[in-house]
Formats: structure tokens, sequence, C-alpha cells
């Protein structure tokens, strides 16, 4: 079955299509037929495509809107210049699996798109007014050029934490704001910690309910979930993605009455102060050079930059923080699974995260870390580290492919 995969944000639209079937699943045999990626959408639009085992191919183009966009993509994917495997006519596209950021506490598992399911992911856009209503818009686009014939499935960030108990989602206010309103903590970044942690099983042997896992998802969003019998029993981010670790632009876990003290001392709106804390804070904001941990860590290199040398630290600090409040949560773990652009590329983050934490069974070798980078998966963790500590990268598109696969041949969850 040759599934497209959309992930549709404000001004971008980005996809892959991926054969999959049942029979495949358990060899690990998916493949991935073409990739790309559609950036500002509404006017002058950069676009990269790439078919399997061809370069990537770079335009621009005027695309108005995300059904442009994604119309640009299929015509494309069925040209004779993408000839891309298996995929000659949009007859070749059997399914569509959605990323959807948000499913509030409805829509707890993936499901096929109906009138219904659209109506839920609406009332969810409040909860997630910047994700939503664009992932909406993939949607959208996609059921106008396919039409009813090929089914549609939405696979939410959110859904793998519906495990979580209540004294882990609740704040401590008032509970009839909970009752009301929801505020509650829903976390992220779900369908990639549940994707590990899958991985894990397969590289370990672990059953479902034997997986005592934390995995640390460290990108651009940053988040930690703790995973118990194979279930989410606890994740860093809340309401929203900007709660938890430091994150490229996001601040964190943050007093929350610095809101008030800045809107007295710089006059500034709550508007003013959601974009402070999203997308001018974390390592950008300490730094003040970039939100890249790259640069950030050649500039403590090359240059010995103190405020880099300080966003990277502080960066760490809470990373080990929520490493440690989770080993307390579980009454220790098997494993630690870094993945994410920064947790499957930097040997340098994952170690300054692990050092010092021998006394909680955490022990990196040097070596083994350093030669994990650039996609490859493997143990990190020393003969001595009671706890194992795993590379595993992630791929939430093949996720979204195979529950996709699953919610259409209409299959029990396996993955």
């Amino acid at each position: 079955m040759n599934i497209l995969v959309l992930n549709c944000g404000s001004s971008s639209l980005k996809f892959q299509v991926i054969s999959t079937d049942l029979e495949v699943i358990d060899r690990n045999e998916d493949r991935a037929l073409a990739r790309g990626v559609v950036e500002r959408i509404g006017s002058e639009a950069l676009i990269t495509l790439r078919a399997e085992g061809k370069p990537a191919v770079r335009r621009a183009a005027p695309l108005r809107d995300h059904r442009v966009a994604l119309d640009h993509v299929l015509r494309w994917l069925v040209s004779p210049e993408a000839a891309v495997p298996g995929i000659q006519s949009l007859a070749d596209i059997h399914a569509v699996g959605h990323r959807i950021v948000h499913g509030g506490e409805k829509l707890t598992r993936s499901v096929i798109i109906d009138d219904a399911v659209i109506v839920q992911i609406e009332d969810c856009i409040d909860l997630a007014p910047l994700h939503n209503p664009a992932n909406l818009k993939g949607i959208y686009s996609a059921r106008e050029l396919f039409g009813p014939g090929v089914p549609q499935v939405a696979v939410f960030d959110t859904s793998f934490h519906s495990t979580m108990p209540p004294e882990s989602f609740l704040y401590a206010i008032p509970y009839q704001l909970y009752v009301r309103h929801k505020v509650r903590r829903y976390g992220f970044h779900g369908t990639s910690h549940r994707y590990v942690a899958y991985r894990y099983r397969q590289l370990s042997g672990k059953t479902h309910e034997e997986t005592n896992v934390i995995t640390v998802h460290l990108g651009n969003g940053c988040s930690v979930c703790a995973i118990r019998a194979g279930e989410s029993i606890d994740t860093s981010m809340g309401l929203t993605p900007v709660e938890g670790l430091v994150m490229g632009t996001r601040c964190g876990d943050i007093d929350a009455s610095v809101l008030e003290f800045l809107h007295h001392k710089e006059g500034m709106s709550f508007e003013e102060l959601d974009g402070l804390l999203n997308k001018r804070s974390g390592l950008l904001g300490i730094s003040g050079l970039t939100n890249d941990m790259r640069d950030l860590l050649e500039e403590e290199h090359e240059h010995q930059d103190r405020r880099a040398h300080l966003a990277i630290e502080i960066f760490c600090l809470r990373a080990k923080k929520y490493l440690g409040s989770y080993l307390a949560r579980m009454n220790g773990a098997d494993a630690i699974v870094f993945t994410g652009g920064i947790g499957e590329n930097s040997p340098d983050v994952r170690a300054r995260i692990c050092r010092d934490l021998e006394f909680l069974g955490i022990a990196v070798d040097a070596e083994r870390n350093a030669a994990l980078s650039g996609g490859k998966e493997g143990e990190i963790g020393a003969a001595a580290s009671r706890v194992r500590l795993y590379v595993i990268p992630t791929n939430e598109e093949l996720l979204i492919a195979r529950d996709t696969l699953r919610c259409v041949r209409n299959v029990p969850r396996r993955w």
C-alpha cells in the first residue's frame, strides 16, 4: 500500500510517500518512495523534492495556499520527471495519513477522518491555535484533490500521552478550570516517543509490557517521556509545547509570575509575551546568536563564546533534571533513548546530559557515543552502566504511514 504522509504547518507542507504493508512491517522493509517540503506557501514558495535513489530537485514557484502546494506536489509525484517507483497516477496513492498536533481528550487514537472527526479536530483549535488550523488545511486540500475514494487518517501528537494518570496531567490550579476548559498537560512529540519505544523493543527483545524506558526527543522542540509497561505515564510538554525542556526558541519551564512582571516592567501585551516565550527564548534567547545547537557548539569550541557555552549548559542541565525526576517517578528504568535532531547527532550533548549520573547507574562509553550520529542507531552505554543507553533515530512519518495502514485495514495497534 502506498501512503502519502502529510505534515502541514502554517506556511509549509512536508510529505513522504511510503510503501508499507502488514507483511513487511515486522521485517522493517517499508520503503520511502519520495519525500519533500514546500516552504513559504502564500508567496514565492521554496520547493524541495526527492524521489527514492535520486538527487533532490529544488525550485521556486508562486503557490498561494496549501491546496495549490499539494497539487504541485502531486503533479510532480506522477510525472516522468520524478519517476517515483510504483507511482504513475494518483490511483497509485492508496491512502493519506495526516500529522495532527492536538486531539484533546477525545481523539486518543489514530482514526479514519470523517466529518465528525474534523469537527473534533476543529474543537481543539483553542488548544493548538498555531497548529491544528494548518493541519486541517492539509485535510481539506487532500479531500478536494483525491476525492472521497481515498481514505484519510489522522495521527495525533497527543494521543500517545492519553494514558497518563491524573496525577501526571493535572496542574495544581483550581480543579474547575480543568472541568470547564480542559486545562491540563497533554504532551506532544507522542508519535516520536511511541516510535522509538517500539524500535527499542525490537532491539532489546522486550515485550510491550516489559518496556520501561525514558525517551528523550531533542531537536528544535524538545521533550522527555516516561514510559512504563509500554505506556506513557508522564511527559515534559504541557498544555502547549512551551513547557518542559529548554528548546531552540522556547523557554521551557518558567515561573508563571515572570509574565506579570514583564507586563508591568516592559509594557508587553499577552501576544508579545507569547511570542517571547515561543520564538525568542531558549537557546536563541540565552545565546543571542542562534537556535541551532550545531552552531552553538562550534562557537563554544572555536571562540569560547561565553553565552553559547551558557546556553548549552542550561539546555543539558534541564534535560538532566528531567532524567532524574523520571527515574524517581518510575522507580528506575531499563533504558534511556535519545532521539531527534540533536539527540541523534550530538555525542557532546548526550555526554553532557549523562555526565555525573553514575550514582543512578548511568555511564556513557565515550568511544561508542562518539561513533553514533548521522542516522546511526545503537547503544552508547558503558559496560558498567546499569541503565542501558541508546541512540535511535526517530521516524514519525513511518509510524504515521503504519497507523494509516492499520486504520484502513482495521487491524489492532501493534507498533
